[in-house]
């Protein structure tokens, strides 16, 4: 038995924040609400989960401490799943790798929008030096300004630890569907269509904004053993930036989304570490974020 089907009523906590996670969550039936600091009398609600979404999975995939608490709103019915029966979830149910990938690619790609646009209005504000920068950013984020003063700012900036060792875990493995680049060579570019993402397992791949251009920006310098392009595979959607071979002989693996449950059956330690990426760029993206949310705060307050 990989899931266990639960019933919680009206306000019953079904994860709490600061607790240790060794099981996530899929809502069949009902409402969830999420809330920092839930009991408290700074406590905020931040989301609503609808049947079919997933929660809890952070926990148990990076091994980190709840982020929030989450209720049930009325009567709801949940799927728990074990971390240690994650494997056999997934055999029973492939189809769910992908559906928790895109979970957190439509999260990583709302908090990126978020979080661009924190960064904007802090950035506006520090170049004149006025504080009605700030006036039509925190009539968005009302809400969540509750808790991002520096007395409930908590958020720490999550560990690479688990990520590097499933990375080296990966790297042990022999690989499939791959190629090798010399010095210079665009694996995909700015505008293309996102239909597989990769496993870097040898040099060097820059990821450039405007590639080529002037105003050419290198992003990030991803190295062996760590994935890129995976967000656009698990979207659809258009890259948003250039793929770049930075040294000669930079091997390759190429994963389609198609290919992730035969993947899982040859290679379960690759999708353990596909999932720990998604789930560290998100925990970073968030502290990010709240970060630059909780400058503006102090700003505007201070």
């Amino acid at each position: 038995m990989s899931t266990i089907e639960k019933t919680f009523n009206d306000g019953e906590i079904i994860i709490k924040e600061g607790d240790t996670g060794n099981t996530f969550f899929q809502l069949l039936a009902g409402k969830a609400a999420v809330y920092k600091n839930y009991g408290k009398a700074d406590e905020v609600q931040i989301a609503v989960f609808e049947p079919g979404q997933y929660f809890g999975e952070m926990a148990v995939i990076e091994n980190y401490p709840r982020s929030a608490t989450v209720v049930a709103l009325g009567e709801a019915q949940v799927d728990e799943i074990a971390a240690e029966e994650l494997n056999e979830y997934f055999t029973q149910n492939p189809e769910k790798i992908l559906a928790i990938m895109e979970i957190f690619g439509s999260r990583i790609k709302k908090m990126t929008e978020d979080a661009n646009e924190a960064k904007k209005a802090l950035d506006d504000a520090r170049r004149t030096n006025s504080k009605d920068k700030y006036l039509s950013f925190f009539a968005q984020m009302a809400q969540q300004s509750i808790y991002l003063t520096s007395k409930n700012f908590r958020l720490e900036r999550p560990s690479a630890e688990e990520l590097r060792e499933a990375s080296r875990l990966v790297s042990s493995q022999s690989t499939g569907d791959g190629e090798t680049y010399n010095y210079g060579t665009i694996i995909f570019k700015e505008g293309d269509v996102g239909k597989c993402m990769y496993i870097l397992h040898s040099g060097s791949v820059g990821i450039y904004s405007k590639y080529g251009a002037v105003d050419e920006l290198k992003l990030q310098e991803v190295e062996p053993v760590a994935c890129f392009g995976e967000m656009e595979m698990l979207s659809g959607e258009a890259r948003d930036t250039t793929a770049v071979a930075e040294v000669g002989d930079t091997r390759v693996e190429i994963i389609r989304a198609e290919d992730l449950p035969g993947l899982f059956k040859t290679a379960p330690a690759k999708i353990d570490m596909i999932l720990k990426n998604l789930s560290y760029r998100l925990r970073s993206i968030t502290y990010d974020y709240f970060k630059a949310c909780k400058e503006i705060y102090d700003s505007a307050n201070g």
